[in-house]
């Protein structure tokens, strides 16, 4: 365990980071997979709030910028594939 008053409240930060930061891995998946089953639907709502929280993720450093591209564009694409 940390000695210091500084590493102590160190540690409380990251622990709350960390749960704040799997909330939203947690969210993104499910909104990208109700967006990937809306994608046979046609359904671009749901597209449009996955490439929203994408964006927002990847803006809060939560998920890389790159990752955030790369996942929008497979939801694109298997947005076109149903059409």
């Amino acid at each position: 365990m940390a000695n210091k008053n500084s590493a102590k409240k160190a540690l409380r930060r990251s622990e709350t980071q960390r749960a704040r930061n799997q909330a939203t891995e947690s969210m993104l998946k499910t909104v990208v997979k109700k967006a990937k089953r809306a994608a046979g639907d046609q359904k671009p709502a749901a597209i449009k709030s996955a490439v929203k929280a994408l964006d927002k993720a990847a803006e809060r450093g939560i998920i890389h910028k790159n990752q955030a591209a790369r996942r929008k564009s497979r939801l694109m694409k298997a947005a076109s594939k149903s059409e």
